[in-house]
């Protein structure tokens, strides 16, 4: 009880600390581009952006909580989104009303999350049945999915599809783009999975020792399964937003992601060790980033080439930080 105590007293202490990294970083932005940032527009475009990518550190996140990590979730993404575009043609028809299209688009968004649900149960399999590491598991099969993307796709850009997909998934809300809600059901979903049920309970005792749910009788199998297919999903919904929103599908969509969704993840509480992380510091660290992107985006001497030396180094810098800061802890609690 008291060891819960403390580690919900942690999670609270970074979540505090991120949203002052939160203020800080929106103060900076304000004072050094003043009205080019302050603006309805920026939000807006801004809104239209970090949710895909904000998912797919949600998926991470979830692969991170079980003490492993989902290297193949951006090619999950985009082998999913390939999918929908080679279904649409298929289900789609010239003689079909406004309301049976709509219908065919959104049966070929439950085909693509279920893909990403077999994608995921791939992963959890080789992991748990077959032993592989998970970074070595899911580095083969990023490679795999990515290859299926480019068959699918003949490795060129599909792109034609009907209007109504666009307007699915991109048309705005109370002036809210409808992504912005994606992602806020989705990180409610998972924060509640995680947080309030048995499962997340779980996976927080496997991330923290696989050993300890092995002895409480629990099926380790069964766990990195499904928390797999959990990534697995969330990466195909981030490939369905893909789609709509640049209206077309390619199998390289997205690449530069990985990193961004695994520093997301780190910065936004959750230990690669596994058993430790916060859903709600993950989307403060998504709207970091976002923030910091959007910024480094108002500097045209700033190539967007170096955006990937930025995000590197700040995933060094983060890494150094929680190492240290764990040091300290393990410490004060060693002299207690």
């Amino acid at each position: 009880m008291v060891r819960t105590v403390i580690g919900k007293k942690e999670r609270d202490y970074s979540v505090v600390r991120l949203l002052v990294v939160l203020i800080a970083v929106f103060a900076m932005c304000s004072i050094l581009k003043g009205n080019m940032f302050l603006n309805v527009n920026t939000f807006r475009s801004m809104g239209k952006q970090f949710p895909e990518y904000g998912i797919l550190a949600i998926a991470m996140s979830v692969a991170l909580f079980t003490g492993g990590i989902d290297l193949s979730i951006v090619y999950t993404a985009t082998m999913s989104s390939c999918v929908i575009a080679r279904l649409l043609p298929v289900l789609i028809t010239e003689s079909m009303s406004t309301g049976q299209e709509t219908m065919a688009i959104l049966l070929s968004f439950v085909i693509a999350i279920a893909i990403g649900a077999v994608c995921g149960a791939i992963n959890g399999t080789l992991i748990s049945v077959v032993n592989i590491p998970p970074i070595l598991a899911t580095l083969g099969t990023q490679s795999l999915f990515q290859g299926i993307a480019v068959v699918i796709t003949g490795g060129s850009t599909i792109s034609g599809f009907p209007d109504q997909l666009s307007k699915i998934v991109t048309q705005d809300i109370l002036g809210i783009p409808t992504t912005v809600f994606i992602f806020a059901f989705c990180a409610l979903l998972v924060w509640l999975i995680l947080a309030k049920t048995r499962f997340g309970y779980q996976l927080r005792m496997l991330g923290t020792n696989s050993r300890a749910t092995t002895f409480a009788g629990l099926s380790n199998v069964s766990l990195y399964i499904r928390a797999y297919i959990m990534s697995g999903m969330l990466a195909a919904v981030s490939g369905i937003i893909m789609i709509g929103r640049f209206n077309s599908a390619k199998a390289d969509y997205g690449s530069t992601y990985t990193m961004q969704s695994i520093l997301i993840a780190v910065l936004g509480t959750m230990d690669p060790k596994g058993g430790k992380g916060s859903i709600v510091g993950v989307i403060i660290a998504v709207v970091i980033v976002q923030m910091l992107s959007s910024w480094l985006n108002m500097y045209e001497s700033i190539s967007v080439f170096y955006r990937q030396i930025i995000w590197g180094a700040l995933l060094i810098v983060v890494l150094i930080i929680n190492y240290y800061t764990d040091k300290r802890k393990m410490k004060s609690a060693a002299k207690k």
